[in-house]
């Protein structure tokens, strides 16, 4: 009978949590592993060099597309500014007629600043008249736009811009103290003054008489005034 004799047993050392491993031995020579490592570091900078040159390109083409964008705008700008210029062109005569329209409307404005309406003013002469009385003559000595007023001979007469006079005949002798009053109401009118002397002649006995009154601002029409300088 042939007997088995059994193996031996198999010491193991159990693993203790945090305990160090078993030492290892790297048995390697160093010119292995500085060319291993060094492989490591080649890979390593060519893949820093392949990220360089993709930044690089990827900031080529965004240079060279913010320069293309910039010459457009620049282009459309230029050519805004030519059809500008050229519209201002058609219209280089605006600004030399809106001058010389400037200009129109101010001489006339000085030229008529002394403007007075006088048939509203004869007639309210004669509409103030006493009944029978009839005009002969009419004058007017008024200052103008290049003529200063005459100054009134008469101390008592408030400024005037001029002078009104005329002379009228009446058969009978009329109420020249009534006909003033009225003559003062007259807006534009100022200090009336009528004389009178009996005359004779042929056709009989009538009366004449002379008046005058002074003119003031209020009489100008200023039709051609511009309310917003005014």
């Amino acid at each position: 009978m042939t007997t088995t004799a059994a193996p031996a047993p198999v010491h193991t050392r159990a693993a203790v949590p945090g305990a160090p491993g078993l030492p290892q031995v790297n048995l390697l020579p160093p010119e292995v592993r500085a060319g291993r490592q060094l492989g490591r570091v080649k890979t390593w900078l060519g893949i820093s060099v392949l990220i360089v040159i993709l930044v690089a390109g990827m900031l080529f083409v965004w240079a060279s597309f913010s320069a293309t964008q910039a010459q457009n705008e620049l282009t459309e700008l230029q050519d805004t500014n030519q059809a500008l210029l050229a519209e201002q062109a058609q219209y280089a005569e605006v600004p030399r007629v809106l001058g010389q329209l400037s200009e129109t409307t101010e001489a006339r404005e000085l030229g008529m600043s002394t403007e007075v309406l006088w048939r509203p003013y004869l007639a309210a002469v004669a509409a103030t008249a006493p009944a029978g009385v009839s005009f002969d003559t009419f004058g007017v000595n008024a200052a103008t736009p290049t003529t200063p007023p005459t100054a009134p001979t008469d101390p008592l007469h408030a400024p005037n811009v001029g002078t009104l006079t005329f002379t009228a005949r009446s058969l009978t002798l009329p109420d020249t103290a009534d006909w003033i009053e009225q003559l003062a109401e007259v807006p534009g009118f100022t200090d009336p003054w009528l004389s009178s002397a009996q005359i004779t002649d042929e056709s009989g006995v009538y009366y004449q008489l002379s008046g005058t009154v002074q003119i003031t601002e209020d009489a100008y029409a200023q039709r051609f005034i511009d309310e917003e300088t005014s």
